[in-house]
């Protein structure tokens, strides 16, 4: 029986409570007391941003022949944000509140402080988001480098060399999966916003007559790729940007958006960025980013479908939806309904006593198990307590090596969901998991 819908209110309370408690996701620096809007990705919360990573990653590259990867470095210099636009446009408005001196992003408070309620601010200033640092041991603005603000624009100046190393033609994408940095003015909601974050993006380059059909295809393909790890459908929607709030690169973007405690918000933006990129690195460079067809002996620069994610963001997506209270046989049952591809642990391999005979069937099973799934081994307390556990951290099926398992050569595979029981031969344990989980 579900006794907390999605609607609870104090859901976002609840999976920061059980992010922390079990090993998700730690506050950074907690020990110094913290540092704002940073966090550490702990024992579990490692594996599933990995698993939401390698989903992400099977469908946009492993799985196309189209896409091929890149991981581009994190530190640029001016020149590649002079011709991106981020120097100068790469912006939020910034003011000051008159009563409590704290600051904001105007376009985010309404008018009211929400420190103190005052309504009296400075005059809104344009605040770069970047991170600027210095490169080498001499200070001075030849060493003066960013922190990438997004994965995109190494993508970009590496097209050449994608090109002549791949021999791909468009419609053909690169990808990337990487850390940027943004001096965010407010940070907030856990993880949602932070300075330190993972993107997933991918830049697709297409003849500029097939771009506005291009972007619709990778609006549909990116929404399904939400629903197919998990996330309702109620849950999610499709928002246009009007045109007088694009970005100043974009002819048209839709963001992916998930209904959030606070409300719908963007998990994914999916833009039409023209041929803006290519043409500003090429003017500001000399170097010609351009695709040669010849079919048509034409040099032309390709239009770019870009969709952008972030990974961090998703996974406390996937987090949401999937956390759930029942109750079973009278007791109340946390639960996270995660797809096994995203779960922390995909088996946990259980034997009912520390008994010698015991733990050696059982460490053998988890050795079958191990080079398939990610596993986990826990010997401590009641066996029903390590079902509510398991339960708990997502973990789908639980493997109990019982006393019967030294006769029958069997073992119970307990599903997380309906809590059913089914003996399994040891022998036939790793089919029956590749068959459950739709692995051949």
């Amino acid at each position: 029986m579900e006794i907390a819908p999605q609607g609870d209110s104090n859901l976002l309370d609840k999976v920061i409570n059980l992010a922390k408690r079990r090993g998700f996701i730690f506050p950074s620096a907690e020990i110094y007391g913290g540092f704002r809007s940073t966090y550490d990705y702990g024992p579990l919360g490692v594996n599933m941003l990995r698993n939401v990573k390698q989903a992400w990653w099977n469908a946009m590259v492993q799985r196309r022949s189209d896409i091929v990867g890149i991981d581009a470095a994190i530190l640029g210099p001016p020149a590649i944000w002079a011709a991106s636009g981020h120097l100068e446009t790469f912006t939020d408005p910034l003011v000051d509140c008159l009563k409590c001196k704290e600051r904001w992003r105007e376009d985010k408070i309404d008018g009211v402080c929400p420190n103190c309620g005052s309504t009296q601010f400075t005059e809104a200033r344009a605040f770069n988001l970047m991170f600027k640092t210095q490169a080498g041991p001499v200070e001075g603005e030849g060493a003066t480098a960013y922190l990438r603000p997004e994965t995109a624009q190494g993508m970009f100046t590496n097209f050449n060399n994608v090109l002549a190393a791949t021999r791909k033609k468009p419609p053909f994408g690169v990808a990337q999966i990487g850390k940027s940095f943004r001096n965010e003015i407010t940070p907030q909601n856990f993880v949602f916003r932070t300075r330190e974050f993972e993107q997933m993006e991918m830049e697709y380059f297409v003849a500029p007559a097939d771009a506005p059909e291009w972007h619709k295809y990778w609006i549909k393909t990116r929404y399904d790729w939400y629903i197919d790890l998990g996330i309702p459908v109620e849950k999610l929607r499709l928002y246009e940007h009007a045109k007088e709030d694009l970005s100043h690169y974009s002819k048209g973007t839709t963001d992916v958006e998930f209904e959030f405690p606070w409300g719908f918000d963007e998990l994914e933006g999916v833009a039409n960025r023209g041929d803006y990129d290519l043409t500003q690195h090429s003017n500001a460079s000399g170097v010609k980013l351009e695709y040669f067809d010849q079919g048509t002996n034409e040099h032309y620069t390709p239009y770019v479908i870009e969709p952008a994610a972030g990974a961090t963001r998703a996974m406390m997506a996937f987090l949401l939806s999937a956390y759930h209270e029942d109750e079973i046989e009278g007791e109340v049952r946390t639960v996270l309904r995660l797809d096994w591809r995203l779960a922390p642990y995909q088996v946990a391999v259980l034997p009912l006593s520390k008994k010698p005979e015991l733990e050696s069937v059982s460490k053998a099973v988890l050795e079958q198990l191990q080079p398939y799934f990610m596993c986990d081994y826990d010997v401590t307390q009641s066996i029903g307590r390590r079902y509510r556990r398991q339960d708990e951290v997502g973990t789908p099926f639980c493997v109990t090596v019982d006393f019967d398992s030294l006769e029958d050569e069997s073992v119970t595979v307990r599903d997380r969901d309906t809590t059913a029981q089914t003996r399994v031969k040891i022998k036939d344990l790793l089919g029956e998991l590749r068959a459950r989980t739709g692995q051949r």
